[in-house]
């Protein structure tokens, strides 16, 4: 009997194409977007997740309160609270860096980016590295004794900066002082980062008149320590040393883990945002099928009355336009969910070739995909159950008279 349901419900909507493809445009484009925003949200999750990884779970952030990575605040850290921060408890180790935006010169080519300054030293190198993924791809890294010497990143080796390749060993105006370029860094995958350039701490203090300023400090901490608890005790120093108040800090504390979790926050609530404006489209898709289904009735009245009069009962023509109207909604889900998936792909694509592949890591979630065909069949069925209960509660004779 089910399968009768089935076979019927199927050959009305296939009898009527483009009044079903009608039908399903609404549907399959609020389960497109939200199959592809859900899909890309845990992409951009996973990527986030994947790069916070990459840092290591041992590593501190310290900056100013109130800026970004050092910039645009009006607190400083000091060379004081980096010796402050290597003498805490649970400390491995600690390194400052500035870090700022600034002037490029190139055959007479002028662009505008971050500079970033750190101690040549190897132990600090080897820090900052590991806490930025930044590897050489070309020439050699910052040496003891370095000053006016540069490296830039990868955009330089290409010609979308300079409308040249810059090489190792050539010379570019930072801020008007010449540096010679010693080494590129590998593609990151982030467009300021790859069109940034790092000197040595010595020479930033002097280009931008920075002395004893710290944009930011990174610390790792010891093994098998937990690096929530070595910044409790990082923070308590620094209110100490800094003779600030608890709640009145004037500076932030993050770890890896904190980071993501703050994107992921941010992530949710664009992603519930987006969500709910999809909605809107499967209402509009409901009321598609809903209008599409009272047509039907008005247009089978009499094929209800004979049905009717060979002994079909209320429910079963009931029955018969739910599942009509359910199978509009999960033909829509269907299209919808391959669209979806195929977006989410595309923008992966897009995103490794022009951005880089650290960005978006898309992964094809089938329990998301099955509940989303369920939540479709569903969203047809109660669009028909208007329609489906009046086709049930026609009368037999008067629908057998109906022209």
């Amino acid at each position: 009997m089910l399968k009768d349901y089935f076979k019927i419900s199927a050959r009305e909507i296939f009898r009527r194409k483009l009044r079903s493809w009608l039908t399903l445009i609404g549907i399959f484009i609020g389960i497109a977007a939200i199959v592809s925003l859900i899909t890309l949200g845990q992409g951009l999750q996973n990527a986030i997740e994947g790069q916070f990884e990459a840092l290591g779970k041992d590593k501190l952030f310290i900056m100013p309160k109130g800026g970004t990575w050092g910039m645009g605040s009006s607190e400083v850290l000091t060379e004081n609270d980096l010796e402050t921060i290597k003498d805490v408890s649970g400390i491995k180790y600690a390194t400052g860096m500035g870090y700022t935006y600034g002037r490029f010169e190139f055959n007479e080519l002028i662009h505008y980016g971050f500079i970033s300054g750190i101690s040549p030293d190897p132990e600090d190198l080897a820090l900052v590295g590991e806490a930025q993924t930044w590897h050489i791809l070309e020439g050699r890294n910052l040496e003891k004794g370095d000053k006016y010497k540069a490296i830039l990143g990868y955009s330089f080796t290409q010609t979308d900066i300079f409308e040249k390749r810059v090489e190792v060993g050539d010379k570019i105006i930072l801020h008007n002082h010449e540096f010679k370029i010693v080494g590129f860094l590998e593609k990151i995958g982030s467009p300021p980062d790859d069109a940034s350039a790092i000197i040595p701490l010595a020479a930033y203090e002097e280009v931008f008149d920075s002395k004893d300023e710290l944009g930011f400090i990174i610390a790792q901490t010891q093994p098998g320590e937990d690096p929530l608890k070595v910044a409790e005790d990082t923070e308590k120093e620094l209110r100490r040393t800094r003779n600030v108040d608890e709640g009145e800090e004037n500076f932030d504390i993050q770890t890896p883990e904190q980071f993501a979790e703050s994107f992921n926050v941010i992530l949710d609530i664009v992603q519930i945002v987006l969500i709910g404006i999809a909605m809107i489209s499967l209402l509009v898709g409901g009321i598609g099928i809903m209008n599409t289904m009272y047509t039907s009735v008005l247009q089978r009245t009499k094929e209800i009355g004979v049905m009717k009069a060979l002994g079909a009962r209320n429910k079963h023509i009931m029955y018969l336009f739910l599942i009509e109207s359910g199978l509009y909604g999960l033909g829509g889900g269907i299209l919808g969910a391959a669209i979806g998936i195929g977006f989410a792909k595309a923008a992966e694509l897009l995103m490794a070739i022009f951005i880089g592949p650290a960005f978006l890591s898309v992964q094809i979630d089938w329990l998301l995909i099955v509940a989303t065909l369920a939540f479709s069949f569903v969203v047809g069925c109660l669009s028909g159950i208007a329609p489906a209960r009046k086709a049930s509660k026609l009368n037999p004779v008067d629908s057998l008279r109906y022209e």
